[in-house]
């Protein structure tokens, strides 16, 4: 079992930035590639960004490209998502996420933090 638990979600003015946590517990969390998700009312989880086990590769959704960026720290056991110039439709719950195999697909994940609200307005 890997527990996650997001932090560093809240509220900020369209163009602000924002850096979210994931500290992981459990199993090796250097064995597990991590994903960031999120979810805005009404809508589906949407994949934002991913990252391999050792930090050297990560993917990103198109609509945050340039403007996200995932890292971690294995000695820390912590990923995290640098958001920069927010925008209003970047508000959404994000979760973390842990995967044997990463990939883009929420069915490839197989534990889940609890969730981060982010807030952005215009």
């Amino acid at each position: 079992q890997v527990q996650l638990v997001e932090s560093g979600g809240g509220l900020v003015q369209a163009g602000g930035s924002l850096r979210l946590s994931c500290a992981a517990s459990g199993r090796t969390f250097g064995n597990y590639a991590m994903a960031w998700f999120r979810q805005a009312p009404g809508k589906e989880r949407d994949f934002v960004a991913n990252i391999n086990w050792s930090g050297r590769s990560s993917n990103y959704a198109d609509s945050v490209k340039g403007r996200f960026a995932i890292s971690r720290d294995n000695a820390k056991n912590t990923v995290y998502l640098q958001m920069n110039v927010l925008k209003p439709e970047d508000m959404a719950v994000y979760y973390c996420a842990a995967a044997t195999y990463g990939t883009t697909s929420i069915g490839a994940y197989d534990y889940w933090g609890q969730g981060t609200q982010v807030t952005v307005s215009s």
